[in-house]
């Protein structure tokens, strides 16, 4: 007869073996929700559902439901209800919520697809509440649907036409438009403001009288590299916004009114300013903006000097962005629009804001070299007024009811 202790390990040792086999199959068993709420023509949203597909397949345990909000009432109501429930301040498509964790846009496999990535594997190995299922289940919800095997719709094709009717240019081939041409067209149209090119002709005024070339070269160069980094570093900025937030519409319809405004705005330009005047800097600001450069371009200090004329474009080009007539945020608004790898984003960017300094470098180099300075005259901005005016007035209309025409890549 086995001894009491023995006894007692034996039945210890089952009971340990009975509680790791249940732990063992409760966790085989264990399985995670994972909600995406999409809308039909968000790149980014497509983007997400491609990176699920490939999880899925990966992890059986994951079970991923879509729930379309831009043409399903249904899933409108249980987006919104779940906006309410976690709380979320600025809701917008991706909404991803797994457990009680939202997740609102998407911009990469690389980052939130680890992050979604991550938020499955804690769910799995500790568990997650379901927050949506109880609203897909109340009353006017979509429980009559199974959001998990429904097939998606296909998203539109983002199909563009042969011919685009453009005003007084007539209708323009499409064969021939890509969003480099796009990209240097609204660069030089913005390369036309008026605005900051006033600093520059007047900075340029002030080093010609030197007798230090050098100083003269670097002086006038880092103001202009001061003020192409400023442009790079407010485009690059509202482009990530864009891209992280998705394919919102309210923000494209947003900046499709911008960009309507900006074309009428230059319209008027072109029709009521003859003398192309810059008139969004005061006279008072622009005086102490030439006392500033006064001390600047004669401070003795070399290194002080261009470390104030770096700081002067910086504020300079900030408060000018406004003479732009919104054309920045429409064409970082278009580049998102366009599914390319992150870094040719960036170098749209670039392209752009040497387009937009071409006008800049110009002046300056003819001014160093031939000692003279050749301003741009009222005709070359005028006419930039009624270039920029169209186009603009273009996209506008484009991005209000043809997004998908200026999707690219």
């Amino acid at each position: 007869m086995p001894r009491p202790s023995r006894l007692a390990g034996r039945v210890l040792a089952a009971l340990v073996l009975a509680l790791l086999a249940f732990m063992a199959a409760a966790q085989s068993s264990a399985r995670v929700d994972v909600y995406v709420f999409w809308a039909i023509g968000c790149p980014h949203c497509e983007r997400e559902i491609e990176f699920l597909k490939r999880l899925e397949a990966e992890e059986p345990r994951l079970r991923a439901h879509y729930l379309e909000v831009s043409r399903d009432a249904a899933g409108r109501r249980v987006f919104a209800g779940v906006a309410r429930r976690l709380q979320i301040e600025e809701p917008a498509v991706p909404l991803t919520v797994v457990g009680d964790a939202p997740m609102v846009g998407y911009a990469n496999d690389a980052t939130s697809g680890a992050e979604l990535r991550r938020l499955v594997e804690h769910c799995l190995a500790s568990g997650c509440p379901d927050s949506v299922g109880p609203l897909l289940r109340a009353p006017g919800g979509m429980a009559a649907q199974d959001t998990a095997t429904t097939p998606l719709p296909r998203a539109p094709q983002r199909t563009v036409p042969k011919e685009i009717p453009i005003p007084i240019f007539g209708t323009v081939s499409t064969s021939d438009i890509s969003l480099p041409v796009l990209t240097v067209l609204l660069g030089a149209l913005d390369g036309f403001n008026p605005c900051a090119m006033w600093v520059l002709v007047f900075l340029i005024g002030l080093l010609l009288g030197m007798q230090d070339r050098f100083r003269m070269w670097v002086l006038g160069s880092a103001f202009i590299a001061g003020s192409a980094l400023v442009y790079f570093l407010f485009m690059a900025a509202w482009l990530n916004f864009l891209l992280f937030i998705g394919a919102v519409v309210w923000v494209r319809a947003a900046v499709g009114l911008v960009a309507l405004g900006g074309g009428f705005y230059y319209l008027k330009e072109y029709f009521q300013n003859a003398a192309a005047v810059c008139k969004v800097t005061a006279p008072q600001a622009r005086q102490r903006v030439f006392e500033r450069l006064r001390r600047l371009a004669s401070e003795s200090r070399f290194w002080l000097a261009l470390l104030g004329i770096v700081a002067l474009a910086f504020a300079v080009n900030l408060v000018e962005l406004l003479c732009s007539a919104g054309i920045p945020a429409v064409y970082t608004q278009v580049l998102a629009l366009s599914e390319l790898p992150a870094w040719q984003y960036y170098a749209y960017l670039a392209l752009y804001i040497l387009v937009f300094m071409l006008d800049d470098l110009f002046v300056f180099v003819v001014a160093m070299k031939t000692l003279r300075i050749a301003g741009a005259t009222a005709a070359y901005t005028r006419f930039g007024h009624l270039a920029g005016g169209i186009v603009l007035l273009a996209i506008g209309a484009l991005l209000l009811l043809r997004p998908e025409w200026l999707m690219f890549g």
